[in-house]
């Protein structure tokens, strides 16, 4: 039964209640139900307060009084045609889902107004429905209000969200699976030039406890932005078995996706404009805006380095430490008692050199340099033997690249810029050999083994030479 209707029977029974339960003496009854009358009594369904009338309660009490269900012979009777659909022809529901199918980001108002128009132009439809009945007709069918998808990624993703489910999904491990994401922060930050920013927070989380694994404020939202922080992440945490990211230029770095797999993390992204697939980082800035930043606002100015000095205290002993309403507990228990799958960190050079492009260049023979990026780098001596190198190097960091083995990956060398002003000093190194081979004697036989044979050969057939020979004295 609705909620409504029952709270108006409680209502009533509370007023007449007191009767029932003490019968007033005879000739008294009137007397009661006045004083009930002159009572102000709260509104079951609004804020406010209501009276009402003797004759009224005097209606009520006679109700109740014989009764066997006081409550519900004085709640408010039902509809006689709830559940009934409303009347509409089968042609105007058709035209409501052309309509439908045309603009299913139309309000439901919208919707109602425009089938009123369309039955005025072709009375044979039928009457015009009103606006409950069209909007229950669509409910019924699932034609909801959608936005309209602008690009042609947000209309295929459309059309994926109406054919495929959306499930929840934990992952069962502890480092199981991280989650990495950028945000916009909501306040804007002032540097030592006065210069204003809009801060993006870089953020990874735990899928299993829901810990914040790290989290750092950064002026952008690039492939060094973030592989500076996954790093600290690694070096926090360990190294989990598999991130998840959304498909933004910096998780699809080549730095970045290069230095996932040498790690062997395996790297999943969401699908294109389906941002519910990363919902627990969702979730996660609703929490950062809502109680973080919104102790900041007061802060004046507010920098980058206060920022994620705030930022850092209250993830550890607020957010860590709270505990979670899916959980049941803090992230920090619930990754304390887990069991987790991560592996160790490795060093902080080996993490710089996964985290790099790998490309091959070509080394030129006249001074022993490469070119990476415009800029031209010495390579040693001892590898002036090879034509083709294969180097790796960050993109945005170019005071050094490194020399790798094109099979097994192995670091050979660390190079660095060309130095044309120390070079000018005249200074050069003394070049050993690069192989110490003993060579053969010469053989006797000046003539090679391949010529001999032509000879013989020419000579087994018998023919004379095919030329004249001439006196040259």
């Amino acid at each position: 039964m609705n909620k409504t209707i029952t709270d108006w029977g409680q209502l009533r029974f509370s007023i007449i209640g007191g009767l029932l339960a003490r019968p007033p003496e005879p000739g008294k009854l009137g007397e009661e139900i006045e004083l009930l009358a002159s009572r102000c009594y709260r509104h079951p369904s609004e804020d406010k307060w209501v009276t009402f009338g003797a004759s009224t309660i005097e209606r009520w009490y006679y109700r109740a009084l014989h009764a066997a269900d006081p409550v519900a012979a004085l709640s408010r009777k039902v509809r006689s045609d709830l559940g009934e659909a409303k009347a509409m022809s089968a042609q105007l529901v058709v035209a409501l889902g052309q309509q439908y199918a045309s603009y299913p980001h139309w309000s439901y108002m919208l919707h109602a107004d425009n089938l009123t128009a369309l039955v005025t132009e072709r009375p044979e439809l039928g009457d015009a429905p009103s606006y409950s009945t069209v909007r229950r007709r669509m409910k019924e069918r699932g034609w909801l209000k959608k936005r309209l998808p602008k690009t042609a990624g947000q209309r295929q993703a459309a059309a994926r969200l109406a054919q495929r489910e959306v499930r929840s999904y934990e992952a069962e491990y502890v480092h199981g699976l991280w989650h990495l994401d950028f945000h916009v922060g909501s306040r804007r930050i002032v540097d030592a030039k006065g210069n204003y920013h809009s801060p993006r927070v870089f953020c990874v989380i735990d899928d299993c406890s829901r810990l914040c694994c790290h989290i750092q404020w950064y002026l952008d939202e690039t492939a060094e932005s973030l592989i500076h922080g996954l790093s600290q992440a690694f070096q926090k945490r360990g190294l989990p078995r598999s991130l998840m990211t959304d498909n933004g230029s910096a998780m699809l770095a080549r730095e970045t996706r290069n230095g996932l797999a040498q790690l062997g993390i395996e790297h999943e992204t969401t699908l294109p404009y389906s941002a519910y697939q990363n919902g627990k980082q969702e979730a996660f800035w609703g929490q950062l805006e809502g109680r973080m930043m919104a102790m900041l606002t007061a802060v004046k100015p507010l920098t980058l380095q206060f920022l994620n000095q705030s930022t850092q205290a209250w993830v550890e002993i607020e957010y860590n430490r709270s505990r979670h309403e899916e959980l049941r507990t803090t992230p920090l228990t619930r990754l304390l008692q887990g069991q987790e799958v991560s592996r160790p960190c490795p060093d902080n050079d080996l993490l710089r050199l996964a985290f790099t492009a790998r490309e091959t260049r070509k080394q030129r023979r006249s001074d022993g340099t490469l070119q990476v990026g415009g800029v031209r780098f010495e390579v040693p001596a001892r590898f002036r033997h090879i034509d083709r190198l294969s180097v790796r190097f960050r993109t945005w960091d170019l005071s050094c690249v490194y020399l790798v083995d094109e099979r097994t990956g192995n670091l050979l060398a660390t190079i660095f810029p060309l130095d044309k002003t120390k070079n000018s000093k005249g200074q050069r190194r003394t070049l050993a050999p690069v192989e110490q081979t003993i060579l053969p004697a010469v053989p006797e036989e000046p003539i090679p083994p391949l010529l001999r044979r032509i000879l013989n050969t020419y000579a087994a057939t018998g023919l004379p030479a095919a030329y004249l020979p001439k006196d040259e004295q």
